[in-house]
């Protein structure tokens, strides 16, 4: 591995034009063919295997063009105070304004609130429920605002009006601001860990051209493919992060390379050999833990997985021949590492001296941070152990009162409209009328399908904390019905879904009475479903990608025990971050500080994505940080020596990965999209625990305590498996060459001196 991306970067390095010319010529493709590719809205959301989404299935089948999955939106007004909504004045204004919706391309139905009973018992307010063909999500805009314009006039006529439903959301959009500040602390973090502005440019320029490859592909497959806006944010989000990290990682070891006083090709075929095998690895642990996500089996998920793991193979190409090729273009300035700029008459001198003495210099330079960091751990690494673990764990314990679900109007902030709509049913109707549960009755083998739906709605009727249950809407086969019921509690509370499982439960007593079959479903009962089909998902999807990782982290350390302390590292650190997102999200602590204005349950899909993408992340850190101790072992230090030559070389640009991974998430805190909100904070920090607890503290306090034990591998083992050299043992040969034998320019072996 390592001795093929040595000749592959020395082959970029020389053919530096053609090697750009190929990438700006994608990047060209991409955008153009982006540009020119037809609008798609989001995904469509679907949940094979579960009873909601067979009920939705049904209803397509039995009540065709009735749009089962079509979005909807609810006008909610209300009467001034001492009015009734039932008062004339009041219902010609509501009937005027079911009048404009009732005109709109893409309107199914529109509901009279004074036939539908669609009035509060003490008559103060009223709602109207307007139907469309398509997912609230895919609605046009010209659509979206005229529901949002419907109420204008009713305002202007003294009734308060508000507007709610699913019909209103769109599409998710990250905080510009955010993003912008984040790349900028990235830009300053490069600038100090390398050294020099053209240095610091590298990897920004690389991570954008491969973002922008990514996801303008991601935009030219998205409506042949059904990929959605979200789909584009996490790609933008994974892509940025590690297209900047792996990059780098390869001009930090470039710089070391050229401060042993090899010439610039040299130096950039080291670089890629080593740093680059790397890379690799630790690209294809992202890439194994955003493909798992397919075993949950929600196509929405699979495709932002797969799209994301695509992202990040083009980050690793990139870092692997463009770097390359821009370390070229950009000669001497970039100067060797711990070289501060120079006056010209030390320039002068320099020229004169010889890469031995720069060696010596080096070696005899005051040791850095990482070195006096993990010089202490080793000194210590009980204490550091077991402070390490003591934090991370208290930190979780949140993560045992997490609370599933997803976000509906009533976890809007109280200054939305949907929000106040919410409230407002809510006090009109009860907490159960924002969540009202759709029963299908699929009576097809049924004797007599009437008797049986009426019997379905009687006995649901006396079930606890059911308020209404709606008479059956039959379809024109009479074969199959609908029933509406409205719980007595909110749609995201433990009673609500409890009356699910009820429900459910008792469709067996129902099946045998009555050989109709009943379904549950709706957009509470949907999200019941996934939540639940998350959660029974979860263990499996950790034993696949954790058990591949380990094995491929077997492989690239030689060892048993690293690999498996980098598994249980990974599981306090995500851990930790669930128990800070619970505190902020559920809990609402220091929730001002990011701008959570409404508390509420987790997102269900937040606990499996932070486990998929924190456990790429953080086996980046684990694969950088280690290899080098591991290369270090290898060359025959001690494990001590090793940790500490490890830390040397790695510690400082391992932090400043860190530091720029969590700038980059971090910037998606100010979406005023609640899922990309916390998303976005999920996932800093638990970058933030991961890189500077788990790796910086924990990893080599662990090491310590094992010694030699920590590469040790069985002899049968180490025979099986294949030797992919990242430690680049294969390249010490190279060091055997006559001086004059590397295959740099005699200008290039000049500007590293200069």
């Amino acid at each position: 591995m390592a001795t093929f991306l040595y000749n592959l970067g020395r082959l970029a390095f020389r053919r530096r034009h053609f090697v750009a010319l190929i990438w700006v010529a994608l990047l060209t493709l991409a955008g153009v063919g982006a540009a020119s590719a037809p609008a798609a809205g989001t995904t469509s959301f679907s949940i094979p295997g579960t009873e909601a989404q067979k009920a939705f299935d049904l209803l397509e089948q039995r009540f065709p063009g009735a749009s089962a999955d079509g979005g909807t939106g609810r006008i909610v007004f209300k009467a001034p105070d001492g009015q009734k909504m039932t008062d004339a004045d009041n219902k010609a204004t509501v009937a005027k304004t079911v009048k404009e919706l009732g005109g709109g391309t893409e309107v199914v139905s529109v509901t009279d609130p004074f036939t539908t009973n669609a009035v509060s018992k003490d008559g103060t307010v009223a709602y109207t429920s307007v139907k469309y063909k398509v997912p609230g999500m895919e609605l046009a805009d010209s659509t979206r605002e005229s529901l949002e314009a419907a109420g204008d006039d009713a305002r202007s006529a003294g009734l308060t009006v508000d507007v709610g439903g699913d019909a209103l959301e769109a599409g998710a959009e990250p905080g510009a601001v955010g993003e912008i500040v984040g790349i900028a602390i990235a830009a300053v973090v490069l600038v100090i860990t390398l050294g020099s502005l053209v240095a610091a440019g590298l990897p920004l320029l690389t991570a954008i051209i491969g973002v922008g490859i990514g996801v303008s592909t991601i935009t030219v497959l998205a409506k042949a493919l059904d990929l959605g806006d979200t789909t584009s944010t996490l790609a933008l989000m994974i892509g940025l992060a590690v297209g900047i990290d792996y990059a780098l990682f390869i001009v930090s070891r470039y710089r070391n390379e050229l401060a042993e006083g090899r010439d610039r090709e040299e130096a950039v075929g080291r670089a890629t050999g080593t740093a680059g095998s790397a890379v690799v690895f630790a690209g294809l642990t992202v890439v194994i833990a955003l493909a798992g996500l397919a075993v949950v089996n929600v196509p929405m998920l699979t495709k932002m997985g797969l799209a994301a793991a695509g992202t990040v193979v083009i980050a690793v190409l990139i870092a692997l021949t463009m770097i390359p090729a821009m370390l070229g273009y950009a000669g001497r300035k970039i100067r060797p590492a711990g070289e501060k700029r120079k006056s010209s008459k030390e320039r002068t001198s320099s020229k004169e001296q010889t890469s031995s003495d720069a060696a010596t210099s080096q070696k005899q330079a005051k040791p850095n941070m990482g070195t006096r960091w993990a010089s202490f751990v080793i000194r210590r690494p009980v204490a550091v152990l077991v402070l390490g673990v003591v934090g991370l764990g208290a930190i979780a314990l949140p993560a045992t009162q997490l609370e599933l679900g997803l976000p509906d109007d009533g976890s809007q902030p109280t200054s939305t409209t949907q929000r106040r709509a919410y409230d407002t049913l809510s006090e009109g109707f009860g907490p159960g009328f924002n969540g009202p549960l759709m029963i299908v009755v699929d009576a097809k083998d049924s004797d007599d399908p009437t008797a049986a739906f009426g019997d379905v709605a009687d006995g649901i009727k006396d079930l606890k904390d059911v308020v209404t249950v709606t008479p059956p809407a039959p379809n024109k086969a009479g074969d199959t019905a609908t029933i509406t019921v409205i719980p007595n509690s909110k749609p995201s509370s433990t009673q609500t879904e409890d009356l699910v499982h009820a429900i459910r439960d008792k469709g067996s007593d129902f099946k045998a009475d009555t050989d109709a079959e009943v379904l549950v479903t709706g957009t509470t009962a949907m999200n019941i479903d996934f939540s639940q089909k998350l959660n029974d998902a979860l263990v499996p999807y950790l034993a696949l990608v954790v058990g591949l990782a380990f094995l491929l982290l077997i492989v690239v350390f030689r060892s048993i025990l690293v690999p498996l302390k980098a598994a249980l590292g990974f599981l306090l650190s995500v851990l930790a971050a669930l128990g800070a997102v619970v505190a902020v999200f559920q809990w609402g602590w220091f929730s001002g500080l990011i701008g959570v204005e409404e508390t509420g349950p987790i997102m269900s899909m937040m606990p499996i994505f932070m486990v998929g993408v924190v456990f790429g992340l953080a086996m980046d850190y684990e694969v950088f940080l280690v290899t080098r101790m591991r290369e270090a072992f290898v060359h025959g230090e001690t494990p001590s020596q090793a940790v500490v030559t490890g830390f040397r070389h790695s510690a400082r640009v391992v932090v400043a990965a860190a530091i720029i991974m969590m700038a980059v998430f971090g910037g998606f805190i100010s979406s005023s999209e609640s899922m990309i909100k916390m998303i976005g904070f999920g996932l800093a920090i638990a970058v933030f625990f991961d890189a500077f607890v788990v790796r910086m503290a924990i990893v080599p306090a662990v090491l310590a305590l094992l010694g030699k034990k920590a590469w040790w591998l069985p002899k049968w083992l180490d025979r099986a498996l294949p030797n992919v050299d990242v430690e680049g043992e294969g390249l010490r040969a190279l060091d055997d060459r006559p001086k004059d034998s590397g295959s740099g320019s005699d200008e290039d072996r000049e500007l590293v001196r200069a």
